[in-house]
């Protein structure tokens, strides 16, 4: 554990918990049984560019709802002291649409899509607040670590739960199941229960800074929306801030659709099932001792340096997404992205809670909340169009370089010495209301 104050190890620990919560949604539900049951269970028999192009959608439609909500809700629960509240909601909304997947007959895909795209509102919106708390139990000096410590128990709680739930899959009578299908539903049972159980240490142990207004719930909305329009004509203040957010749009789209239609892709191109489940869980025990890995290389050798070499990573196995042909491929590549792809988000996440302005991170992590929205949008949409366009799933993964280059070039014009300089300003300075 991070050496600092009994309280405060605790407030961390059950600060990161919720990382281990909610990550089996990510990795079960985002990654593997959604996309996988979409296809061959709630789309059976439609052709494969038009069910990615239906998954895409999905992930669009949720996303865009969060991308306009984030900014707006922060600078509200910053004003309020109801991050924790405006968190406990989103959780238990997608806690309820993911419990309600595993009730959706076959055939019935747009149901699934509208229960999938709620929860993954809910999901969106409690990880901006759950964000955004990291500045109220992490010292400025530890953020990359904590930050890390959050990742890691997600992958591997994550990857534990994820395992137990392919083996009710592969070997289902084992299990008292009758099918693989019965397997499949079960297990969105099981990754709602296990958000919700594991939800609860942050909610009894993380004491958020107090409420910077005590009005009613009216004016607090009213001055919430009032702080935004500020913030955002104050958007050459923070230019060092509009360019991280800019950069990390790109590249974290990047991340976000390669986590979102991996599982999808390897089915067009031809791999079978278990070897795509194989590689997921490659990731996920990878991504655990990865992630503590790279919180400690962001802190010696700076965090952007370290994004970059996660993004180089990434921009080398989309390539080579692109040629393979074997099982023994997509393995390789699960344990190059589990490699990184902790690393990326956890570093770009403690990086922006560096840069911040004080009593503001709510608000701010809306609007990095909102870029990953959009991200979830545009990626994966652009994935599925290209699809349908080309008539290969092989040329529409090739999209996704253009997000990872992009963003990478963009993070080389952020001064992160006159970013964190301008964040220490806003801390010494007297708050506005």
């Amino acid at each position: 554990m991070i050496e600092m104050p009994p309280p405060q190890r605790r407030a961390v620990a059950a600060w990161a918990m919720y990382d281990w919560a909610n990550s089996v949604f990510s990795v079960t539900v985002i990654s593997a049984f959604f996309p996988l049951f979409l296809k061959q269970y709630w789309s059976s028999g439609v052709d494969a560019t038009i069910s990615t192009f239906q998954l895409g959608l999905a992930n669009a439609a949720g996303g865009l709802v969060v991308a306009v909500l984030s900014p707006m809700l922060g600078a509200i629960a910053d004003q309020g002291g109801a991050r924790k509240r405006f968190l406990a909601f989103f959780t238990v909304l997608a806690i309820v649409m993911t419990a309600g997947l595993q009730f959706v007959a076959r055939g019935d895909w747009p149901i699934a899509i509208a229960l999938y795209a709620i929860a993954g509102i809910g999901f969106s919106g409690a990880t901006a607040f759950y964000d955004a708390l990291i500045v109220d139990v992490a010292p400025p000096g530890r953020l990359h670590r904590v930050s890390a410590l959050g990742f890691a128990l997600g992958y591997l709680g994550g990857g534990l739960l994820f395992a137990v739930n392919v083996a009710m899959t592969l070997w289902p009578a084992r299990f008292g199941l009758a099918d693989v299908a019965e397997a499949v539903r079960l297990s969105f049972g099981m990754v709602a229960l296990w958000w919700a159980l594991f939800s609860l240490p942050l909610f009894l142990f993380v004491r958020e800074s107090p409420a910077q207004s005590r009005a009613s719930g009216l004016a607090l909305a009213r001055s919430g929306l009032r702080r935004l329009r500020e913030t955002l004509r104050e958007a050459r203040k923070w230019r060092q801030v509009v360019v991280f957010l800019i950069a990390s749009w790109l590249y974290l789209d990047g991340v976000g659709t390669i986590a979102r239609m991996a599982v999808d892709y390897g089915l067009a191109i031809g791999l079978f099932e278990r070897d795509l489940i194989v590689a997921l869980l490659i990731t996920q025990f990878v991504g655990f001792p990865a992630a503590i890995l790279f919180g400690r290389l962001g802190v010696r050798f700076g965090a952007r340096r370290m994004i970059l070499v996660g993004l180089a990573a990434y921009v080398a196995a989309t390539v080579w997404s692109y040629f393979m042909r074997a099982a023994w491929e997509f393995y390789v590549l699960a344990g190059v992205v589990g490699l990184v792809q902790g690393g990326v988000q956890l570093l770009s996440r403690s990086f922006f809670a560096h840069i911040i302005p004080a009593g503001r991170s709510a608000e701010f992590f809306g609007f990095y909340n909102m870029v990953g929205r959009v991200a979830t949008v545009v990626g994966p949409l652009l994935v599925g169009l290209a699809a349908i366009a080309t008539g290969s799933s092989r040329a529409s993964i090739l999209v996704v370089l253009v997000l990872f280059v992009g963003g990478g070039l963009l993070l080389l014009l952020v001064d992160e010495n006159r970013a964190m300089d301008a964040a220490r300003a806003s801390r010494a300075s007297p708050q506005r209301t």
